[in-house]
């Protein structure tokens, strides 16, 4: 395993400094737009354009990646999103962020596309989920550690956003020397959002409220600390524990998942959210308990992505599967440029505190649909080991590779079950 991801340590690496200068941008948006005399809708908005950016970059990227390669690609969208974290302080204004956050969610979702299809490319099925779980390994901790450089600069000032820049241009060198190429990423015809509902009812809504929930609590944590009063480095705590929330739950819950109904752990991780969330509403004011409520409340939101795939997965047909993957990123996509609309405006309405409740309505929507559905259709039946890890924020290509692994090792399962038959077979 050790000698696996070592192949692609200059790709991991790379994704690293990428997320923290990333991590540091998306904190510093709630905290420098707060000091800006934005309004909470305001911050919404350029909260929800990166979402949109991003739900764009991965339709158009594939297209850029066959015209001109991944590697130009890569360098072009890096250099480019360097450039707009320099430029977010030499603007003041909400219309030039929000338009500065569509750009930087569309040079992210490049940069992912172009990152998860070299590392897809250098996988077998037997190691690709070792790799997507070590690629989302080093995504989580470079936004916890983008977190802590927070605190060695003053957000009113020109410095984090620079530091931001340099790690962003610095992580394309080991990622740039090491390239080599890989087949362009291939366009795949989605499956109709009908299509898809009517095989998973479930997964279909569920990935579309948990887009809201996941956008609304990473794009939005920020900005609800600014306007309680929270000093930077309360901020950068609170939002670090949201992503040490994900990286710590997402393994125990896929093992568990794997051995029971998946609805029962959509329920259970919705069921705790809200009221981890809930609770939060009333008693959030002391830092311990708001890192808590953070922890919980990350760790339940980012595994239920990949539980919702992993449930979609056991309702398809195998060669189904990749055009599912386009339609899951699309549905997912929606919601979370939505989820920060909504609760900007709910905190504009009433109080900062309605983060809390739109986000303990958005978990118990999820909850409450999971045990309705689970009155109208029965458990799927046969193997449950589909789960793999994969991030909310993940590419096309890193879902499609999820289905992808997951259509091989079932084919697998499939030609090793027959193979017994046929022996039993054959011994009587």
């Amino acid at each position: 395993m050790f000698q696996l991801v070592t192949s692609v340590w200059s790709l991991l690496l790379g994704v690293f400094l990428i997320m923290i200068g990333n991590g540091m941008q998306a904190t510093l948006m709630g905290v420098r737009g707060d000091l800006e005399g934005f309004s909470t809708f305001e911050l919404s908005l350029i909260t929800s354009g990166y979402f949109l950016g991003f739900l764009v970059g991965s339709r158009l990227t594939p297209k850029m990646i066959r015209k001109v390669s991944h590697v130009r690609v890569f360098a072009a969208l890096g250099s480019m999103m360097s450039a707009l974290l320099i430029a977010f302080p030499l603007l003041s204004d909400p219309w030039s962020w929000t338009a500065l956050r569509v750009l930087l969610g569309f040079c992210l979702s490049g940069l992912y596309v172009t990152s998860e299809s070299w590392l897809n490319d250098r996988a077998t099925n037997q190691t690709r989920g070792t790799l997507l779980s070590a690629y989302m390994v080093a995504q989580t901790l470079g936004m916890v550690a983008a977190q802590g450089l927070l605190n060695f600069g003053d957000a009113a000032g020109f410095s984090l956003f620079v530091v931001a820049s340099i790690l962003v241009s610095v992580a394309f060198t080991p990622v740039l020397l090491s390239a080599v190429p890989i087949p362009a990423v291939e366009s795949i015809k989605p499956m109709s959002l009908r299509q898809l509902y009517d095989r998973s009812p479930l997964g279909t809504i569920g990935t579309l409220l948990l887009g809201g929930v996941f956008s609304a609590q990473m794009g939005m944590a920020a900005v609800y600390g600014a306007k309680v009063g929270l000093s930077v480095q309360e901020i950068s705590g609170f939002v670090a524990a949201l992503f040490m929330g994900s990286f710590l739950f997402q393994f125990p819950v896929g093992w568990l998942s794997d051995l029971m109904d998946r609805r029962v752990m959509i329920l259970t991780l919705a069921a705790v959210g809200a009221l981890t969330c809930g609770i939060a509403f009333f008693y959030s004011q002391s830092l311990t308990a708001l890192l808590v409520a953070g922890l919980i409340m990350g760790g339940m939101a980012s595994p239920l992505y990949s539980l919702f795939i992993a449930y979609t997965n056991d309702y398809l047909e195998l060669e189904d599967m990749p055009a599912a993957a386009s339609g899951m990123v699309f549905i997912y996509g929606v919601g979370a440029i939505a989820g920060p609309l909504v609760t900007g405006q709910a905190m504009d309405i009433a109080g900062p505190q309605s983060f809390w409740a739109v986000l303990t309505v958005l978990f118990a929507m999820i909850a409450i649909y999971t045990a309705w559905r689970m009155t109208r259709r029965q458990a799927a039946d046969g193997d449950r080991s589909a789960y793999l890890n994969v991030l909310p924020n993940s590419s096309t290509v890193a879902v499609g590779a999820a289905y992808e692994w997951y259509a091989e090792a079932a084919a697998e399962e499939e030609a090793a079950a027959e193979a017994e038959e046929n022996a039993g077979t054959q011994g009587h």
